[in-house]
């Protein structure tokens, strides 16, 4: 095993924000997801599920869910992602990645409609030419969302390995009953959330944000090592 190689991938990673046109091959987001069902998971379940779009459904799942966004439709996810009050050192961690991004789209504090714009750049997978919609058996408990949460991540390292890029998006749970009525779903699936995939632009300034990580000395307690 290339320890540099998987080392490389996984801190290459960043949640890319513009992407090219470039087409993704179907063959090779098969082989993506081959890689990161080799995710560990309780008794080998294997909870995960993905639905990858591209082209026209592609195109016609986003258009919905925008139009849903910017006409204020109430949506609400059906699991709770963040707590109903950030405390520290989270709120501050959160404050600062937010800024950093508008300060690099040039949105300034109080600038809501461009704020609500960004945000539904999401909902269109930042134009990525692939999206994936991740869901889960409601019927499962928390241990398969923690075995779900590792094939994510491990989708995002194979796709950098490969040289694609993604952003995982929960911004996508909220608009559940759009998707669940695009793609079918049946009712047990929850949605968890959506992924950009596919080769970043870089000549959008937001690909330039890079955010910062605390060393594990800062939050692994480490014992009887000499």
């Amino acid at each position: 095993m290339n320890a540099e190689a998987v080392a490389a991938a996984i801190a290459a990673r960043r949640s890319i924000r513009a992407f090219l046109p470039e087409p993704v091959p179907r063959a090779t987001v098969e082989r993506i997801l081959d890689i990161a069902a080799r995710a560990p998971s309780g008794t080998n379940m294997q909870p995960w599920r993905a639905h990858a779009l591209a082209g026209e459904p592609l195109r016609r799942l986003s258009a919905a869910l925008v139009a849903e966004a910017l006409a204020g439709t109430k949506v609400e996810a059906e699991y709770r992602y963040y707590p109903d009050a950030f405390f520290e050192p989270y709120l501050s961690r959160r404050r600062k990645v937010g800024w950093d991004l508008y300060a690099l789209l040039g949105i300034a504090r109080g600038e809501t409609e461009k704020m609500k714009r960004q945000h539904a750049r999401n909902l269109e997978f930042f134009g990525a030419p692939v999206g994936l919609i991740f869901t889960i058996d409601r019927r499962l408990e928390i241990g398969s969302w923690l075995d779900h949460g590792i094939f994510l991540g491990n989708v995002m390292t194979a796709a950098r390995g490969m040289g694609l890029d993604t952003c995982p998006q929960a911004a996508f749970a909220p608009h559940h009953r759009t998707i669940r009525a695009h793609l079918a779903l049946p009712e047990e699936e929850v949605v968890v959330c959506g992924m950009a995939l596919g080769h970043a632009d870089p000549a959008a300034p937001e690909n330039g944000l890079v955010t910062e990580r605390v060393p594990a000395a800062e939050f692994c307690r480490f014992d009887g090592f000499p």
